[in-house]
């Protein structure tokens, strides 16, 4: 029964659409076809680019297995599902020529309404300079609300009795928060035929996901577990407060998608050669110079959700080992190499110098991030073309000697290396 937790191991950005759709699409390496591809947790808070022979696509709640049609793809019970915003997916990938009649919502699912959108705008405007970076797409006062048990699921949008009995009963509530925001309130009738609509237009991708991915997992198909973002962004073990609003970590996933805990075989972390990340934070080994900006152009970073310049820096080990730690990679997936191709010196932080001047390889409370000195050893780059590069052997000595102190300092094996956007420009390693 293998079921393959692929989980980003560091901001988030690390490139987790591509690896799931170069996977469900070839196999890669694994032996046996993804049968199912399910997303665990988040929302439309975050985008998976894939790029294959259709073109480019940036997925926010589809999940990235869908251009594999054997493959069924199941938008999981941990995420928190904006129907405006999967309808608009839905639409571009019908445009793309898909069927999408492999792609399950899961009832248990929570609907991110517009007022919840309206609340995370407004609450991040009240922080004022303490502004936290979200995305404004209203995922933590969604998460909020399903935690006080206010929330309204997928299914309900299926039944309309209920559905209104559930609106009228949470609206005053949340009325009273947008006005206190200075916000505008929501009207029950026209929020009820909102929802109507789009109980209409997504009643038959929605349904009770536990039979089809427990019947896959007795059948002993092989899942994938979709994560979004990364450790770094976990609500419980990343820098708090600037985290999202639900867990990304591998542990999460079984949870997020319906399965016992021991039927995870395998954990792939996935790691950016370089670091990025999206909104504000601490970022230990930032680079505020021209070497972030060249990093930030080639590597055309720039926010698949809302377009935002990407933070840059140097790869971050003691991140990567607190990723290593928090979810057990079994093998690890190194992708954007290619950006790399022109630095004649690499950088790789090794430690944290602490205001006391004491040196750390472990991560210490992510809180306290903002105050820390990277410590950086050097590598030598290979100042030569990766991108056509499809074994171990094509790539140049300087780069097989980077990743392989990669591997030392993370402690799990390079399974995969990602040399540019497209499905075939992946390296599989067989050492």
């Amino acid at each position: 029964m293998p079921v393959i937790a692929v989980v980003g191991a560091q901001w988030g950005d690390e490139g987790k659409g591509r690896v799931v759709d170069y996977l469900a699409a070839t196999g890669g390496e694994l032996d046996r076809p993804v049968d199912v591809v399910i997303r665990f947790q988040g929302g439309d808070n975050a985008g998976h680019t894939v790029v294959n022979p259709l073109g480019e696509f940036k997925l926010h709640l589809v999940p990235s297995g869908i251009f594999s049609p054997t493959t069924h793809c199941v938008i999981g019970t941990g995420c928190v599902v904006n129907p405006d915003s999967l309808i608009v997916e839905m639409d571009a990938l019908h445009a793309a020529g898909l069927a999408l009649n492999n792609l399950f919502v899961s009832s248990r699912a929570h609907i991110t309404f517009p007022h919840h959108c309206q609340i995370d705008g407004l609450e991040e405007s009240a922080r004022g300079a303490k502004a936290i970076g979200t995305t404004g797409r209203g995922i933590g006062p969604t998460y909020a609300d399903k935690a006080a048990r206010w929330g309204l699921r997928v299914g309900d949008l299926l039944n309309p009795d209920r559905l209104r009995q559930r609106l009228a009963a949470a609206l005053p509530r949340t009325n009273r928060a947008v006005d206190i925001l200075g916000g505008l309130p929501t009207e029950l009738d026209a929020l009820t035929d909102q929802c109507l609509d789009w109980g209409r237009r997504l009643q038959p991708y929605i349904t009770d996901s536990l039979p089809l991915v427990r019947d896959a997992l007795e059948r002993d198909r092989t899942i994938l577990l979709e994560g979004q973002l990364g450790v770094m962004r976990d609500l419980d073990w990343g820098a708090y407060p600037y985290v999202t609003s639900s867990n990304p970590i591998a542990s999460y996933g079984p949870v997020g998608a319906g399965l016992p805990l021991q039927a995870v075989t395998q954990v792939i972390g996935v790691v950016k050669a370089y670091v990025t990340a999206v909104g504000a934070g601490p970022l230990p080994t930032e680079l505020n110079d021209q070497m972030g900006d060249d990093l930030r152009r080639v590597g055309n970073e720039y926010g698949a959700t809302t377009g935002r310049p990407r933070r840059c820096g140097w790869l971050d080990a003691v991140a990567l080992d607190y990723a290593r730690w928090l979810n057990g990679f079994t093998s690890i997936v190194v992708t954007k190499l290619d950006v790399l191709d022109g630095m004649p010196e690499i950088r790789i932080c090794t430690g944290y110098r602490l205001p006391s001047g004491q040196i750390v390889t472990r991560m210490p409370d992510p809180a306290t991030l903002g105050s820390v000195e990277p410590e950086y050893e050097s590598w030598p780059g290979w100042l030569c073309a990766t991108n056509q590069a499809r074994r171990w052997e094509d790539l140049p000595g300087e780069a097989q000697q980077y990743l392989g102190r990669i591997e030392e300092l993370t402690g799990a094996p390079i399974g995969w290396v990602s040399v540019g956007p497209a499905r075939e420009a992946m390296v599989a390693v067989k050492r």
